[in-house]
């Protein structure tokens, strides 16, 4: 049996890069000491997200994939395969977007899919879900909302993802919220999307989320590891902090498909495409 340690994040990220690049390496450091080859940090830890999501928030700073804040993640993660999100600059347009690095190089970029309220008022949408090849294995990204749409992770299942991990800044109701984050229905929401996305999938999942306060908005944390079977591994709870769990992930996978396989027992000619009612 071949193991793989990993590690989700939840902690607060905001404007000022130097301090996020200080707790990244920090956080890289951790997670080395516990074994994690995969680290997961939360959407938008280089430059922040958005302070509300009325559309009239200050944008995060736009960076280049090519450029120095992208190579200096590069170079902090080391031999550790480390995810993160950020504001991607492409000529004049801007997305929300997560890099997947490891040992000095880019692996793949993900922009996000799905905008939630005025999003789009500040990104521009990705437009595909592509899973790739890692030192740790298949991987596939998603960001926050993206995990809403059942397709979207079944998309990279589909695509040989055996490992999902998902990038959030998923902030508390806004509306009538819950004093105890614990207690608050987009905190349970958040849970659940994990559960059901990694269970419907048979893939390991990895959540990662901001954590504190940032403008009007108060993030749910919960990062957690989530197995084939939809079982929470390790949690943080509504806490900054880390989830660390070991996993196998080939055994993982085998066990979980072996009577049940979701992805082999599709019947796609029996999904007939809708369209939604208006």
């Amino acid at each position: 049996m071949s193991t793989l340690t990993v590690a989700a994040v939840a902690a607060p990220f905001g404007r000022d890069l130097d301090v996020a690049f200080r707790r990244i390496e920090t956080l890289v450091a951790r997670a080395r000491a516990r074994g994690a080859r995969l680290l997961v940090l939360p959407e938008a830890a280089i430059g922040g997200y958005l302070s509300d999501l009325g559309g009239s928030a200050a944008p995060p700073p736009a960076l280049r994939v090519d450029g120095p804040e992208i190579t200096r993640l590069a170079a902090l993660a080391g031999g550790t395969t480390v995810l993160a999100g950020f504001c991607e600059q492409d000529g004049a347009r801007r997305y929300n977007s997560a890099v997947a690095v490891c040992a000095g190089e880019v692996l793949a970029v993900h922009r996000k899919v799905h905008q939630p309220l005025s999003e789009d008022s500040t990104y521009a949408a990705g437009s595909s879900f592509t899973a790739f090849d890692s030192p740790v294995g298949r991987l596939g990204m998603l960001i926050c909302y993206d995990k809403a749409f059942p397709e979207a992770a079944r998309t990279l299942a589909l695509d040989g993802a055996e490992i999902v991990a998902c990038l959030s800044a998923w902030p508390a109701a806004r509306t009538d919220p819950a004093p105890d984050l614990a207690e608050d229905r987009w905190t349970r929401r958040f849970d659940l999307f994990d559960r059901a996305r990694a269970l419907e999938n048979q893939v390991f999942w990895v959540s990662a989320n901001q954590s504190g306060e940032f403008g009007s908005l108060r993030f749910v944390a919960s990062a957690k590891v989530v197995d084939p079977g939809g079982e929470v591994l390790a949690s943080t709870g509504t806490a900054e902090g880390m989830a660390v769990a070991t996993i196998d992930v080939a055994g993982g996978l085998e066990e979980a498909r072996r009577f049940m396989g979701h992805l082999r027992d599709r019947r796609p000619a029996a999904y007939r495409r809708l369209t939604p009612a208006r």
